[in-house]
């Protein structure tokens, strides 16, 4: 943290712009050396134009951003040169930068900064990720209010109650002959458990819609060969990409394609038809296929309108009951010999050869994206945060059967402290080293 770190945060490649971004105590100093200005003269929070240069070459013709500390993202000094965004000249400048006393940032580092220094939460730094990685609308609204801290408002606001309820629990223990006091810490007790239980339950009941915003629907087509599978993801992702025969067994591995719901990303997979086979290429792939069962957010199984159901049916009908499941009965063009009948569940009728938007409107319904489009987005988005809510509300549980129970006010004291331990570790108020280094190791280069 005492050191001064570079990066480019711009991606690499040809275009108009690459920054180079510098922070640290010595972030004004370093740049001074290849700078044909002088910084320490000039305002913070302004942009000056000038060149960088290697003793008398001049390297580029850059605009050289200026921000002083405290008032910064990592709260410390930042430079940001803005050069021509040539792969060679960006790479010189950070190269003497890293020349002249300045190390190459880790990924993340810039933001970990941000944490560490105090200028933003563990929820808002996530946040910053989930803004770069945002493919839609809608997680670019998740992600903007978690930068803007409206869960972390929540978070803050549960543990400041609880601290104060401590605080009362610290009098009544070293003043026990103030039996007001203890009615009034206990009814404050029982405020702050519905708050909690009401709160935290449903951010937890609508954590799925963050995970659905943020990382999309895995979606998995299935059915044996020669159903249509191929064809309803060519339809969906209006594009040719899976190869479409009347030969059975023609998709031997997975296609993957991509598609927008209703503001949501669905991750389309096309699997090889599920049939026994001797075929080893295409026995690897009916395998492959059905590993990707379990992992698949929803199950779109193909049915054929114009084939009564066969074994292969029946066996993945089975399978995927207990799944998010569409059943898509296909080439209702042709003559029906399928018995709906012997079916269960959300069905849609389709030929994939035309038109399948009623398919895109079942997963909308099925997932209610057009009410999600609608709600204000402040969800929980990552597997961290979840398990750490779930937690809490287990110990906010416990704080209830305790209080039921009659238990004494310093045996209450105990899960008070540990609900704010962990809702603190949401935050990051309180954390282990390991974990932020694995967090921030996710995040890009120059971030």
């Amino acid at each position: 943290m005492n050191d001064t770190i570079c990066a480019i945060s711009t991606a690499v490649g040809i275009g108009a712009i690459s920054i180079v971004r510098v922070s640290g105590d010595e972030a004004i100093d370093i740049v001074n050396k290849i700078y044909d200005r002088d910084l320490s003269k000039m305002d913070s929070h302004t942009i000056n134009y000038g060149h960088i240069v290697d003793g008398k070459e001049v390297i580029d013709e850059v605009m050289v951003s200026l921000m002083k500390a405290p008032k910064t993202f990592t709260k410390e000094d930042i430079v940001e040169i803005n050069c021509h965004g040539g792969i060679s000249a960006t790479n010189k400048v950070l190269e003497l930068l890293l020349n002249n006393g300045a190390r190459l940032a880790e990924p993340g580092e810039f933001t970990k900064r941000a944490f560490l220094n105090g200028r933003i939460d563990l929820l808002e730094a996530e946040s910053v990720m989930d803004m770069i990685d945002a493919k839609t609308e809608n997680a670019r609204k998740l992600a903007m209010n978690g930068i803007e801290g409206k869960i972390s408002n929540l978070i803050h606001e549960i543990v400041d109650r609880l601290y104060d309820i401590n605080s009362n629990i610290e009098v009544n223990i070293d003043y026990p002959e103030y039996e007001d006091i203890e009615v009034m810490t206990i009814d404050n007790i029982k405020d702050i458990t519905s708050f909690i239980d009401e709160k935290l339950n449903k951010l937890l009941k609508e954590s799925e819609n963050g995970k659905i915003i943020k990382e999309g629907i895995n979606t998995l087509i299935i059915g044996r060969p020669n159903v249509g599978k191929s064809s309803i993801l060519n339809k969906l992702i209006n594009e040719e990409k899976a190869i479409v025969t009347d030969i059975a067994g023609t998709t031997r591995d997975i296609v993957e394609g991509q598609i927008r719901v209703g503001g949501v990303l669905l991750n389309l997979i096309d699997t090889a038809g599920i049939r026994n086979t001797e075929d080893v290429v295409e026995k690897i792939g009916v395998e492959k296929s059905l590993g990707l069962i379990k992992e698949a957010d929803l199950i779109i199984l193909v049915l054929n309108n114009n084939e009564p159901l066969t074994k292969e049916d029946k066996e993945l009908l089975e399978l995927t009951k207990d799944k998010k499941r569409i059943i898509a009965i296909n080439k209702v063009d042709l003559e029906t010999k399928l018995d709906e009948s012997e079916l269960d569940g959300e069905i849609v009728k389709i030929c994939a050869t035309k038109d399948i938007s009623i398919l895109k409107d079942k997963i909308s319904d099925l997932y209610n994206l057009e009410e999600l489009n609608n709600k204000e987005l402040t969800y929980l988005s990552n597997s961290r945060q979840i398990s750490l809510v779930k937690k809490a509300i287990s110990i906010n549980n416990n704080l209830i059967k305790s209080l039921n129970d009659g238990l004494p006010i310093d045996i209450l004291e105990i899960d008070i402290k540990e609900i704010c331990e962990t809702l603190n570790e949401i935050i990051g108020e309180s954390y282990d080293e390991k974990l932020i280094d694995r967090l921030f190791a996710n995040f890009c280069l120059g971030k």
